[in-house]
């Protein structure tokens, strides 16, 4: 019983949403467990997210809004572009190459496990290393 009312008094409490700068843009991150992270992307206009795959993370994007394409296949010699329009849902398994590229302002919302530090970049417009 103090179990649980030690779970429910940490769930009463109002957290705040961690914003995280990215050089494309920058990520929401609205929860974050054991099991399960969320996250909103803002992916500015003519801007991408690096060419990567993970080992363990898992992912699915949701488009809200805005207009961009998704970069994937199962090596970088075998890449094939996907149309990604508001109302669509894309599933990251881990392994599978992936980038986005927004042709306007995007806002994408992502649900994946909690592996956040999982990112082996293959290519990255900005410089960043895994």
């Amino acid at each position: 019983m103090e179990r649980l009312k030690a779970i429910l008094s940490e769930n009463q409490k109002i957290k705040t949403i961690e914003r995280i700068e990215k050089p494309w843009g920058y990520e929401l991150l609205w929860a974050k467990t054991d099991h399960y992270v969320a996250k909103i992307l803002v992916v500015r206009a003519g801007h991408s997210l690096s060419l990567q795959y993970h080992r363990q993370k898992e992912e699915t994007m949701f488009l809200e809004a805005g207009e961009c394409s998704i970069e994937t296949g199962p090596t970088p010699d075998d890449l094939k572009r996907i149309e990604f329009s508001p109302g669509n849902v894309f599933h990251i398994p881990p392994g599978l190459i992936h980038r986005i590229h927004a042709k306007t302002d995007c806002r994408i919302f992502e649900v994946s496990t909690p592996h956040l530090n999982d990112v082996i970049r293959l290519d990255d417009n900005y410089g960043r290393k895994s």
